[in-house]
């Protein structure tokens, strides 16, 4: 095998070949983080899921992209980058396609988890080449060209997905990866050279395990518990005793094992620890309200789904304006400062959509969600300079794979959570509000509500559909609300952060992977 290709080796047309197809994979694999959004309530009507279930949809990739992200180094190590590239864009393919045949919920989110599982090498791999093809000081130029097609995906997502879905059939938000995979491998056959092998690499089985059973079983755990009834069921003890005893077994093994799958010495920098706790509820706080205004928009609002994913678009591209702007900045404005920008804007937006109702302006949710998404290009920059400005280069590495796992845990714990709050307030603010409805109640005597007669079967049905219409809006105010808390209970960790004496030269993409 032939070693690491690097600037020097590779030729200058060979380099904007790479490039052209390194992005196609990052997009393909970035574009399906958001894709399936806009096209849920028709995926949900073809399963037969409900409200909850089908959040599956989105969470179970998300969590196998989490767990397979941190291991996707030592397999390039062991069986070569090219190779591993390569079958990971096969298998996510052939998981897209799969997931475009999937006739019931359990089989679409079988194939979800296949197309994380595969989709995790992607991002990171295809930076590695990246950062090898080019040299030191081309290095940001390429890295900038990185981030932005990591962000193409979020932003075209809803876009493109409305408009596959309601010109054709929700199935091609999945059937579209086929030509940009065939594409992206065709072109990393021909032009990207492998890399040496490691026969010798090895990894901790052990704590690779407890991790991914963790992870899992809590995703299940969050995810059943409000269908079940948190702990009345006995499955979900079983969840909650199988999390708790695998993070524990991790814990252990990570303090008691020479070389652990976490290295324990990552969270004794600060800044990296407290970045983790960031970095999670920027994960929770983007996707998890990017899984309510879906449903929002086209069950409340009864927008149609092309017009849906137009209308969340600018939420990404606020992303990218504030990315390019935020980058010009770090040196120059204390990161610090950046950071807390970023969350009091995120929690602004979210303290704006609190008021919303179904009679909200297309406008309002257009330039709310530019600012949400600005929020966002406030905090990756900044987070992920500060997150390893003063942490050893020996042990960035592994940092990288945590830190984005913190992100993709956060994101996937977000949706589940927002989820089943919105299933269970929802019932709960039925509740409340009925009780009003008597026939006794005066409101009812007035010629204007003869309609609403709660004596008559018409009246009856009427009024519930109002109630549950009402419970519905303000059970999204409360998630909204959760939201804008957690982004406003996290800022004191600001102060705990330390200023690096110079700032380093960072990979901003870190963040995205």
């Amino acid at each position: 095998m032939s070693s690491t290709p690097s600037a020097a080796t590779t030729p200058v047309a060979n380099r904007g070949a790479i490039t052209a197809c390194i992005i196609l994979a990052v997009i393909m694999q970035a574009l399906d983080t958001t894709i399936a959004n806009v096209a849920l309530p028709y995926i949900q009507g073809s399963v037969a899921a409900s409200a909850d279930q089908i959040n599956w949809v989105l969470t179970s990739y998300i969590v196998a992209a989490a767990i397979m992200t941190p291991p996707s180094g030592f397999l390039s190590q062991k069986f070569g980058r090219k190779r591993v590239l390569l079958v990971a864009i096969v298998g996510f393919v052939v998981a897209s396609v799969l997931c475009g045949l999937a006739q019931s919920l359990p089989q679409i989110v079988g194939f979800r988890l296949l197309q994380g599982l595969f989709g995790a090498a992607l991002v990171p791999l295809s930076q590695g080449i990246l950062l090898d093809i080019y040299s030191v000081e081309e290095r940001g130029s390429a890295m900038a060209l990185f981030g932005v097609s990591v962000m193409v995906g979020p932003v075209l997502g809803p876009v493109i997905g409305g408009w596959l879905t309601e010109n054709i059939s929700w199935r091609w938000v999945f059937y579209i990866n086929v030509p940009i995979g065939a594409l992206a491998f065709a072109g990393i056959s021909i032009f990207v050279k492998e890399t040496k092998i490691d026969a010798q690499a090895k990894l901790d089985w052990f704590g690779f395990g407890m991790l991914s059973l963790g992870i899992a079983s809590l995703q299940l755990f969050l995810d059943r518990g409000g269908q079940l009834d948190w702990f009345s069921s006995g499955e979900i003890i079983v969840e909650a005793v199988v999390c708790a005893s695998a993070f524990y077994l991790l814990l252990i093994h990570t303090l008691t094992t020479e070389k652990s799958f976490i290295n324990p010495r990552l969270f004794r920098d600060q800044n990296f620890t407290v970045s983790m706790l960031f970095i999670f509820v920027v994960g929770v706080t983007y996707l998890a309200s990017l899984a309510l205004m879906t449903p929002y928009l086209q069950s409340l609002m009864g927008y149609p789904v092309i017009t849906a994913g137009l209308v969340m678009g600018p939420r990404g591209l606020g992303t990218m304006v504030c990315m390019f702007v935020v980058g010009r900045l770090i040196g120059k404005v204390d990161t610090r400062i950046l950071l807390f920008t970023g969350l009091a804007i995120t929690a602004w937006a979210m303290y704006d959509m609190m008021g919303w109702t179904p009679d909200v302006s297309q406008w309002t949710i257009i330039s709310v969600g530019f600012v949400q998404g600005a929020g966002l290009g406030f905090l990756f920059v900044p987070l992920t300079t500060i997150a390893f400005a003063t942490l050893p280069a020996d042990m960035r590495g592994d940092g990288t794979g945590l830190y984005n796992l913190s992100r993709n845990v956060g994101s996937s714990v977000g949706i589940a959570v927002v989820a089943a709050l919105l299933v269970e307030n929802t019932q709960a603010n039925h509740e409340a509000i009925a009780s009003y409805v008597t026939p006794f109640n005066h409101a009812f005597q007035a010629p204007a509500a003869a309609a609403l007669d709660p004596m008559t079967a018409v009246g009856r049905a009427s009024l519930d559909s109002i109630v549950t219409l009402q419970a519905t809006i303000i059970a999204y105010m409360d998630d909204f609300k959760l939201l804008m808390v957690m982004s406003l209970a996290v800022m004191p960790l600001v102060f705990l952060l330390r200023k690096p004496k110079a700032p380093p030269v960072i990979d901003h993409s870190a963040a995205m992977e």
